[in-house]
């Protein structure tokens, strides 16, 4: 029986019949308003965010075609300082209208989105406006202008797509006046060598490798314009990059972002609200944590040798060929591990192929090309990145990382690490879930996959197995003790270096490469701090849920948002009272 519904006897009276009916049809009016007014505005949300994206793509085309609109294909951004700061001017108006959207008449999933939103136009507006990089820093424009999605992604003819890289290409010489008028003098000595790396590696790849790849195409017209338009980029790039590489007798060290815009990075870009003394503090922590460990395992793999012997050991069992074949051999495996431990649910059949790093990408030693969320049945890739032939011979070996230490970069790009990540979020039912990337949550939740799999017995207990987990974790820390040092303090890059190969251990050529990636990539700390806090949230979300038993559900839950700000997500999965990230 319905305790809520009046009981009416012969003896009611006239007044109270009046009344109980008034009562009802004032109740139900009152619902049908609210169940009126609730999806009218839901909906007037939902189809904000469409409009939103569809803005969005068009003032960022590099981004859009990476998501597979390709009816953007061959656009650049707008690079000029005019257009930079009408870009300023749209994304505040975005966040206004955003904002005035009342939570009261939004569902959960709605406010959570709208959190989403807004927190990705707090991080463009901080690289943009507050921080001002596309006048500071060469890396600003490295993502747009990598023309992977044309040459490597295989999402139309091959006929089609040189049309598309004929059109990018008609685009790089307006691009790198562009970038040439915005970038200021002096520049830092490591962003001239970064820049080097990026403009000069772009005009070698389009002048040696570009032509190759559309070779096949045998419309003659086509060729004839594409041939027009890639001389005009090379020579673009070219130009550029002999005007970056003169600034290396003026450069400078004057990189660090200073305190105040550190911790206002981490707000901005990944809602992290932590003071700087007690984030170095944890980061500490977790270094000493993980160099125990080292020393542990070490005295069991090596017993009686240094440290340093020990890892030299471990680099040198390497895999024979060269580490994109020993990558190639490693991912069978560990997708098979991450099925029969049932650590986190594989959604598709997709796979990753495993290739050579292309020349301006050869800044870190892997990283991973995911097609966007509109892209179709489309392969990732998987690159690794060969030693610099400019190092000696013996730096350059040192670079090519032994099996252990490469199976943990595997996992961090594949199984259950990127890959896996975004095999999830594609199938989110959030387009900003699919398309908005949180540093923090991608890379934390790949470096966090990585010691997942150790605990989970990755390697059978094997301590050269565990060195390797220990090397990619220690190399996290000391980016992050780098990133508060080079940017709140007094740390210099030599000194930086210095870390990396006594409590990182890292190849001579690796130390360098990570030091100088430290001055123009400050919040190269979201790696252990994403980590930490994934770490820190599956320890709260499992506390009730049978704690190691509940981690698939964890994984699974944690997945299915997309890649959001970790404090965000945090909220959502554990109420308003949860508590710090870390």
């Amino acid at each position: 029986m319905d305790a809520k519904k009046p009981v009416l006897t012969k003896r009611t009276g006239v007044a109270t019949w009046a009344s109980l009916l008034l009562l009802v049809i004032c109740q139900q009016a009152t619902s049908a308003i609210a169940a009126a007014a609730l999806p009218a505005t839901s909906a007037a949300w939902d189809s904000y965010v469409s409009a939103f994206l569809e803005s969005y793509f068009v003032a960022q085309p590099s981004l859009a075609v990476w998501a597979g609109r390709h009816e953007l294909d061959g656009k650049l951004p707008d690079w000029s300082a005019a257009g930079i700061k009408r870009e300023i001017q749209r994304l505040h108006a975005e966040r206004d209208r955003a904002v005035a959207f009342p939570s009261e008449t939004l569902d959960a999933r709605q406010r959570f989105e709208r959190d989403y939103l807004i927190a990705r136009i707090d991080r463009d507006l901080f690289w943009q406006e507050s921080l001002e990089w596309p006048f500071r820093s060469p890396t600003y424009y490295g993502f747009a202008l990598e023309p992977d999605v044309y040459v490597a992604r295989e999402y139309a003819p091959l006929a089609e797509r040189l049309r598309a890289y004929t059109r990018y290409a008609g685009s790089i010489p307006v691009a790198a006046e562009q970038i040439r008028a915005n970038l200021r003098t002096p520049l830092p000595r490591t962003y001239v060598k970064q820049g080097h790396i990026l403009f000069g590696g772009l005009a070698s790849f389009y002048e040696k490798d570009v032509p190759g790849i559309f070779a096949a195409v045998a419309d003659a017209r086509l060729q004839a314009e594409f041939r027009t338009a890639n001389a005009g980029a090379i020579k673009a790039m070219k130009d550029l990059d002999a005007w970056i590489t003169q600034q290396e007798a003026g450069a400078t060290d004057g990189f660090s972002i200073g305190a105040g815009k550190f911790g206002e990075m981490l707000w901005a870009t990944e809602r992290v609200d932590v003071p700087l003394a007690r984030l170095k503090d944890i980061a500490e922590r977790d270094l000493q944590r993980n160099l125990a460990a080292l020393r542990e395992s070490c005295a069991a793999f090596a017993a009686g040798q240094t440290i340093d012997a020990c890892i030299a050991r471990m680099q040198a069992n390497k895999a024979p060929g060269s580490a994109v074949d020993a990558a190639r051999a490693q991912l069978a495996g560990l997708r098979a591990f991450v099925e029969n431990k049932q650590l986190v649910s594989i959604p598709g059949p997709e796979q990753a192929g495993v290739e050579e790093s292309p020349p301006y990408a050869r800044w870190n030693i892997a990283q991973i090309r995911i097609p966007g969320p509109y892209e179709k049945n489309l392969p990732s890739i998987y690159q690794i990145a060969p030693p610099d032939p400019k190092w000696t011979q013996a730096e350059r070996d040192a670079y090519i990382p032994g099996r252990a230490d490469l199976l943990f970069i595997s996992a961090h790009e594949v199984w259950p690490g990127h890959f896996l990540q975004f095999m999830h979020a594609r199938r989110t039912s959030s387009k900003l879930g699919q398309v908005f990337v949180s540093y923090a949550f991608s890379e934390g939740w790949a470096h966090y996959t990585e010691e997942l799999m150790w605990e989970a017995g990755l390697g059978d207990g094997a301590p050269e197995t565990h060195i390797g987990q220990l090397v990619n974790a220690l190399l996290r820390d000391v980016r992050m003790l780098s990133a508060i040092g080079m940017h709140t303090s007094t740390m210099t890059v030599a000194e930086s270096e210095r870390m990396f190969r006594e409590q990182a251990y890292q190849s001579a050529g690796g130390a360098r490469q990570q030091a100088a990636r430290g001055t123009f990539d400050p919040g190269y700390g979201n790696y252990t701090v994403g980590k930490l806090m994934i770490r820190k949230l599956r320890d709260d979300w499992t506390a009730t849920r049978g704690r190691r038993a509940a981690w698939k559900d964890f994984h699974d839950e944690l997945l299915k948002y997309g890649s959001p700000p970790i404090p965000l997500l945090r909220k959502l999965m554990l109420g308003e009272d949860a508590g710090s990230p870390l």
